[in-house]
């Protein structure tokens, strides 16, 4: 599936919906006691929402984070977890309940585990070490996919082709490193020359583990580097790889193949399963003419061991504690975290993430309702109709483009809660006697799934995300929003909170996964999900005109003191947040208590609506995984997410009464309108 542009952090993983049956303890929505009223809100309004919960509720050690969607994270871990251990220990109720709980009991039976150490590896370890020519390393980048082992040398994927999306198509991709982002490679600061050392250190260790002598596993690990760092020179930037123009270059596969040398791609789809494919979209050609050359110089054994590294790598979470151990010391020098996280909490989330339809469908039995997905869609409705209000009024937008856009939003598609048809995944043989051979069977099973796609009707009811994703997404080839049944509990939604509250948070969600089908990139998507122009050369320039001022406000943002926010690489995820925002408020004043004046605990309800956005996002985090988003995470740090839209809105300064002087006050003038 192509990548959708989804609400959360990708650190927000999945939590869990409370039935309204389950709620017994009257919720405060808006504490005060959360709120540090010594900061003037025009100077720091998300630090005046939740300055007292930022400072009660430090990152625990094991955690990278701590905030909102965190608590709600390990609440649903603790929810998940009864429903695999009563899995676990009732096998025989259906095939749905065995599988869920064979792959639970699976992954907690560390005493197996530990007497595996790495044999489950060992024999793909042998078979590479036996490689005695380069054809049979071309053979293995494309065999270890099938085997559900990737991330060699490129990436790949069969998906919908973005300028025809009812056809499914090969997509080939840069690739081939193993640190979060190539500037880790590229940069010479104190920082990223740490982690480079930690990564061969790393690499070095797992090798020795494996078998290899100190001096030959520490060769391999240098050669490995200078593969990956190879890699990373020839790759786009993230911003770059944002330009869904620039990423899509269609080619006839004799015709790509002619571009490298090296590597027929004929053979290489059939390597891949990939047999009834003519064509293939490329998202950087010049990426792979470098990989061709680098291939070509770089001798037998260092890609041996580049190969090597791949399983291993591939296989650590599901080994021996003494492997797991060393990662997680590697990943300390990347995020800071103490103390690794708790295996029962790793091995839920690994379920959710490895059969998450099977998992969910149990999840909704017993936790989810038709009630919350009724007034979600109502919610949907309301919002949906507000940003078409919006569109039609814009003084910046000709006649004829607004027609489009209208057209767009009205074709939007609107997934709330689950699938109407649940994955099966047949074929998949999960046993309780070896973790890692259920988790290459799943993963083989994907594989085949995807690759099994080609000449098939697209498929437009699969969902992006799992039931209890405590997330939501927009996917623009599907032209569609999806709120998994997960984000609908609070502080998003709650059935007992006034409509301030719920309004500023879920449908402030809501605006925001509509406003990303015309952000800078979801805009140049149609009505039906092609890639393709349906603006005016004027309204294109005068949005982006609109455009840079958001990314010139988010520049100005700093993390950790001295790194500022890439506002170009953000820019889509503030678009977004700007623009629900902006709808959400408007809906909310169609409410009855919208049109009201009268306080709840104090404040109108404008200043609950503006609150209740705030407290979405309060969040501690820690300088290194702070650091490491920056140059990874298309999100914005939750204070700009909070604080970059409402300086932009006028109902917010009179709400709080922002005055010239304030740190946060914009002139009226200055204010950015775009949705």
């Amino acid at each position: 599936m192509r990548k959708i542009v989804a609400f959360g952090c990708c650190l927000f993983l999945l939590s869990i919906l409370h039935a309204q049956k389950d709620k017994k303890a009257v919720i405060k929505y808006l504490d005060p006691a959360n709120m540090d009223v010594t900061v003037k809100p025009g100077d720091n309004f998300y630090l005046y929402a939740n300055g007292n919960y930022l400072k009660n509720n430090p990152v625990p050690p094991s955690k990278t984070r701590w905030g909102t969607f965190d608590a709600l994270h390990d609440k649903s871990l603790e929810q998940i977890r009864i429903i695999c251990e009563n899995a676990a220990v009732n096998t025989t109720k259906n095939s749905t309940y065995q599988r869920v709980g064979d792959l639970y009991a699976s992954a907690m039976d560390s005493a197996a585990i530990e007497k595996m150490g790495y044999s489950p590896i060992k024999p793909e370890l042998d078979r590479l070490a036996a490689i005695t020519n380069k054809d049979q390393v071309i053979a293995e980048f494309t065999t270890l996919r099938t085997k559900g082992i990737g991330g060699t040398l490129f990436g790949f994927r069969v998906g919908q082709d973005d300028k025809n999306v009812n056809q499914y198509i090969p997509t080939l991709s840069q690739g081939g490193t193993s640190l979060p982002d190539r500037d880790y490679y590229l940069k010479n600061d104190t920082r990223s020359k740490a982690i480079r050392a930690a990564f061969v250190s790393y690499i070095t260790d797992l090798f020795v583990m494996t078998g290899d002598d100190s001096m030959m596993a520490r060769h391999k690990a240098t050669a490995i580097l200078n593969i990956e760092t190879g890699l990373a020179k020839a790759q786009m930037s993230r911003v770059e790889m944002r330009d869904p123009k620039k990423t899509y270059n269609k080619f006839s596969v004799a015709d790509f193949s002619k571009t490298t040398p090296g590597f027929d791609w004929k053979m290489m789809f059939a390597g891949m399963n990939v047999t009834n494919a003519d064509s293939l979209v490329v998202n950087n050609p010049a990426f792979f003419k470098t990989a061709d050359a680098i291939f070509s110089a770089v001798p037998l054994e260092a890609w041996k061991a580049y190969l090597e590294w791949a399983v291993i790598r591939s296989a650590v979470p599901y080994l021996s504690s003494a492997f797991v151990n060393r990662q997680f010391e590697y990943a300390k020098v990347l995020s800071g975290q103490k103390v690794i996280t708790p295996r029962w909490q790793r091995m839920t989330a690994l379920v959710d993430g490895s059969i998450g339809e099977l998992l969910g469908q149990l999840y909704v039995e017993k936790y989810f309702n038709d009630a919350a997905k009724q007034r979600m869609l109502t919610l949907v409705n309301n919002i949906q109709q507000t940003f078409g209000e919006r569109i039609s009024r814009l003084d910046w937008m000709s006649d004829a483009t607004k027609q489009k856009a209208l057209e767009k939003l009205h074709a939007i598609v609107n997934k709330i809660g689950f699938p109407d048809k649940w994955e099966t995944y047949d074929g998949v043989v999960i046993k309780r006697d070896s973790l890692l051979a259920d988790i290459r069977s799943i993963n083989i099973w994907a594989y085949n799934d995807m690759v099994g796609r080609m000449g098939k009707p697209v498929d437009k009811t699969k969902w992006g995300m799992t039931p209890p994703t405590i997330n939501a997404y927009y996917n623009p080839v599907n032209n569609e929003i999806a709120f998994p049944a997960g984000i609908l509990q609070f502080p998003f939604f709650d059935f007992g909170a006034d409509d301030a509250v719920n309004y500023g948070a879920i449908a402030g969600a809501i605006g925001h996964e509509l406003t990303h089908g015309f952000d800078d990139e979801g805009r140049q998507y149609g009505a039906d999900g092609n890639l393709k122009e349906w603006w005016t050369d004027e309204d294109s320039k005068k949005f982006n005109d609109r455009a840079q001022k958001v990314v010139e406000q988010y520049n100005a943002f700093t993390v950790n003191d001295t790194l500022h926010v890439n506002g170009q690489l953000t820019l889509g995820e503030n678009l977004a947040d700007l623009g629900g925002l902006n709808i959400a408020y408007e809906a909310f004043k169609k409410t009855d208590e919208g049109k009201s004046d009268k306080k709840i605990d104090g404040f109108t309800p404008d200043q609950r609506f503006f609150l209740s956005w705030a407290q979405v996002w309060r969040e501690n985090t820690l300088p290194e995984s702070a650091a490491q988003l920056v140059l990874t995470n298309p999100h914005s740090p939750g204070m700009y997410r909070c604080n970059g839209p409402v300086s932009n809105i006028d109902a917010w300064y009179t709400a709080f009464n922002i005055q010239p002087g304030d740190k946060m006050y914009k002139p009226a003038g200055e204010r950015i309108k775009i949705w």
